[in-house]
């Protein structure tokens, strides 16, 4: 008798909760059960409240900092590999700790290598993630990573806004790859600002390469914190003469006093995906969805089908 592939479990870390319930319904089951205990000085422990033996389970988890949203997700994939699951999958909408990708300076942490690390031991066994903030942290596993692309989602966004004399522009040096990528999607011009820091997140000054007189700009990144970098470069651009100026940012940390900066600014709207569960506190701010993006790779991945349709850029 053929080995029957037993129907997958899907569960949320409690952070993206909101998100799992999304991806679950768009995949047609609902969220496995897991229960937390918590100790009084802190210490959690996760318990999942069905059998897992012998089958997938994909774990739905952004590790944004702080540290206790990664530290769930290691403790989860290991009470799984201990409860005998047969595939570990850690779908990670946002991959915290990504910025540190290399050493900078000397005697600093390559904290992106050291969580890859982490969930491979912990006992994943394949990563799903989305818009890494270097695509090389791909080379830091040993196990299958799907590295997704917001762009699945954005493309059609953007044209379906139907803007003339389209312009895409990377806030910094670092991002001007996605930026063309788009701007070879959408057929139209690119231009990219340089930016010089003071520290990390303070921006001491900023020039912009290209022309965006007339345009009506689209500014292109990762992910967006203090924003800070997307608010300059706006306000920057309609200085040198763009009718309006958008930002798509896949992943929307906001903290600090981000939404106060976005609400002065001339941005006329900031896109981004709920792959980070937030307040929104700003008008300007517009959520598009990643479940149904999760839930369709999730779903071929697990039936041993190809995701390359996924890929626009």
């Amino acid at each position: 008798m053929p080995y029957q592939v037993p129907q997958p479990k899907i569960f949320a870390c409690t952070q993206s909760k909101i998100l799992g319930e999304k991806i679950a319904k768009a995949y047609g089951m609902e969220l496995g059960k897991i229960s937390f205990s918590r100790y009084s000085d802190g210490e959690f422990q996760p318990s999942f409240e069905e059998s897992i033996r012998g089958t997938r389970i994909f774990i739905i988890g952004s590790t944004h900092p702080g540290p206790e949203n990664l530290m769930e997700m290691l403790l989860m994939i290991d009470a799984a590999k201990r409860a005998s699951a047969r595939h570990i999958t850690a779908v990670m909408p946002y991959f915290g700790w990504a910025r540190q990708d290399r050493k900078d300076k000397p005697r600093v942490p390559i904290a992106a290598k050291l969580v890859a690390k982490m969930l491979e031991t912990a006992g994943a066994t394949r990563i799903i993630t989305m818009d890494l903030h270097a695509d090389q942290i791909q080379g830091f596993f040993e196990k299958p990573v799907d590295h997704l692309f917001a762009s699945t989602l954005f493309l059609p966004y953007l044209k379906n806004l139907g803007l003339q004399d389209l312009t895409i522009a990377s806030p910094d040096m670092g991002g001007s790859k996605r930026a063309y990528a788009y701007s070879k999607a959408l057929d139209c011009d690119v231009v990219v600002c340089y930016k010089q820091r003071a520290k990390a997140n303070i921006i001491s000054h900023m020039e912009l390469i290209g022309d965006v007189q007339g345009k009506n700009v689209v500014l292109v990144d990762d992910m967006v914190d203090t924003a800070g970098t997307l608010t300059k470069a706006a306000d920057l651009m309609m200085e040198r003469g763009a009718l309006s100026v958008r930002a798509i940012t896949t992943h929307g940390l906001l903290s600090g006093d981000a939404y106060e900066k976005i609400e002065k600014s001339k941005l006329t709207e900031l896109i981004i995906t709920d792959s980070i569960p937030i307040e929104i506190k700003s008008d300007k701010v517009r959520v598009l969805s990643c479940a149904n993006l999760f839930a369709d790779v999730m779903d071929k991945v697990h039936n041993n089908n190809s995701i390359s349709s996924k890929f626009l850029m």
